[in-house]
């Protein structure tokens, strides 16, 4: 490093007309902004009230819900009565106005992710939508096209990818501690019968869009974005016509697969296998929302923050890890996550409209 006195390149400039643009670009820059990220929240469902919870667990200088929507209006206020919200609307048009809002979380059934997400990114919103992020691929390419336009951030909730764990399984796989991947197998199992949502046709019901999308995301995951080159499904159909239970095997190239066996009509061990030629990465439960890991014999947890309210779904508190994501996005002014990125989101989609045709399901917005 130079003296004080030494010549340098930089000799003769007068550094004290650089500070105004210095000052300009810093407060210019998204880093400028560090104030907390303003969620606004679309639906007073169930997904609804663990994110909330989830946003409890992270600093409140970070993360702040200043407006919730449903088109109860009643609801709305009783969620925000409950979760200390400013504002309640009986709208998401009124949320959607509002210009205290910085990222809107969608947390409506899916059937109705792509028209209410389209009136977000319309308005300007940075949106992050749960998952399923589309019916199907056609409705997911549409929505990203409108965020590119509009030049907003929009992202899939797909909170599996953002699990301390799951962080774990990519840096290990990066590091080739288990060798090179040759077959992985997931198991998702849960009764869900007696759920309307998950049966009936008009409400985006079927055990893929609900359960099995978690199996094919990690596939997508443990093989890093890779398509397969087949795809084989097989598997059986409700009543009402949506399925209920399947496998699904992915080929990839190098003799390299994935098994996916997912099913609503009962209850599966819901664990996963990483086998690498020279070891074993594994989830013993619950892989949605991973809190251990199994590598070559070792275990490692990975224990989640204790909610302040009951929650509706098992370790839902780590939805903080892709709302503190969003947030990081934000601050660096992206449109787009690095770890869930809209590649990620269509691959997926894909994948899950190769399998429903195979299946022989489909919904009326296929044929839109």
């Amino acid at each position: 490093m130079p003296s004080p006195g030494h010549s340098s390149r930089y000799s003769g400039l007068n550094f004290s007309l650089l500070q105004p643009l210095a000052l300009f670009l810093w407060f210019s820059s998204p880093f400028a902004t560090m104030g907390p990220a303003r969620w606004g929240i679309c639906s007073a469902g169930k997904i609804s009230h663990d994110f909330l919870v989830a946003l409890k667990t992270l600093p409140p200088e970070d993360h702040k819900v200043v407006a919730i929507a449903s088109r109860d209006l009643s609801r709305a206020q009783e969620y925000a009565k409950n979760h200390s919200i400013p504002k309640a609307y009986g709208s998401y048009k009124e949320l959607a106005e509002d210009p205290d809002v910085d990222v809107v979380y969608v947390g409506v059934i899916h059937p109705y992710h792509l028209p209410v997400t389209l009136l977000f990114i319309q308005a300007g919103k940075n949106v992050l939508c749960e998952k399923p992020l589309g019916m199907n691929t056609a409705e997911v390419k549409a929505m990203v096209q409108a965020a590119r336009e509009k030049n907003v951030f929009f992202m899939e909730a797909f909170w599996t990818r953002f699990f301390p764990a799951s962080e774990k399984i990519r840096s290990l796989l990066r590091q080739s501690v288990v060798g090179d991947v040759v077959v992985l197998h997931v198991e998702f199992g849960i009764p869900l019968l007696s759920v309307p949502r998950c049966v009936e046709k008009e409400l985006g019901g079927g055990a893929l869009l609900d359960i099995g999308i978690y199996c094919v995301h990690l596939a997508c995951m443990v093989f890093n974005g890779e398509k397969p080159q087949s795809i084989v499904a097989t598997g059986f159909l409700h009543d009402t016509e949506v399925d209920k239970m399947a496998s699904i095997i992915l080929n990839y190239s190098g003799q390299r697969q994935a098994v996916l066996t997912y099913s609503m009509a009962n209850r599966l061990p819901n664990r996963v296998t990483i086998s690498g030629t020279n070891g074993l990465i594994e989830i013993p439960t619950d892989f949605w929302c991973p809190q251990k890991l199994v590598i070559n014999g070792q275990k490692e947890e990975f224990p989640l923050p204790s909610p302040s309210q009951k929650l509706n779904f098992n370790g839902s508190t780590g939805l903080r890890y892709e709302a503190e994501h969003v947030r990081q996005c934000l601050l660096k002014g992206l449109k787009e996550s690095p770890v869930m990125s809209h590649a990620d989101s269509e691959l997926i989609h894909s994948i899950l409209d190769e399998a429903r045709r195979q299946l022989g399901v489909s919904y009326p917005q296929d044929c839109s």
